[in-house]
C-alpha cells in the first residue's frame, strides 16, 4: 500500500471516529419550536423524538380542533428540522462540506 493510500485511509477512519461521536451527541441534543404565537410547543430529541408537547389551554377549541392539530404538526415539524439542522452543520463541519450519500 502506498503512503497516500494509506494516508487516506487513516483520515477515513479518523473522519468515522468523528462521526460515531458526532452521532453520540446528536441523540442527546435537543430542539424546541413553537407555532400559533407560543400556542403549541414542541421538544424533540437528536433522534426525531418528540420528547414534550406542551399545548396552551386557549389553544383548545373543541369547535376547532383541526387548528389545533395543525399546530401540533407545525411545532413538531419545525423542531425536527431544527434538530436535523444542528446535526448537518456539525456533520459538515467533520466532512469539510463533502455531501456524502447515506450520512444525512
Amino acid at each position: 500500500m502506498s503512503k497516500g493510500l494509506a494516508g487516506i485511509m487513516k483520515q477515513a477512519q479518523m473522519m468515522q471516529q468523528k462521526m460515531a461521536r458526532l452521532q453520540e451527541e446528536a441523540a442527546k441534543q435537543t430542539a424546541e419550536a413553537t407555532a400559533g404565537g407560543g400556542a403549541v410547543t414542541a421538544v424533540v430529541s437528536g433522534k426525531n423524538q418528540l420528547l414534550s408537547l406542551s399545548i396552551k389551554p386557549e389553544a383548545v377549541d373543541p369547535n376547532d380542533v383541526e387548528m389545533l392539530q395543525d399546530l401540533i404538526v407545525a411545532a413538531v415539524n419545525e423542531a425536527l428540522k431544527k434538530v436535523q439542522a444542528q446535526f448537518s452543520e456539525e456533520m459538515g463541519k467533520i466532512t469539510g462540506g463533502l455531501n456524502i450519500p447515506g450520512l444525512f
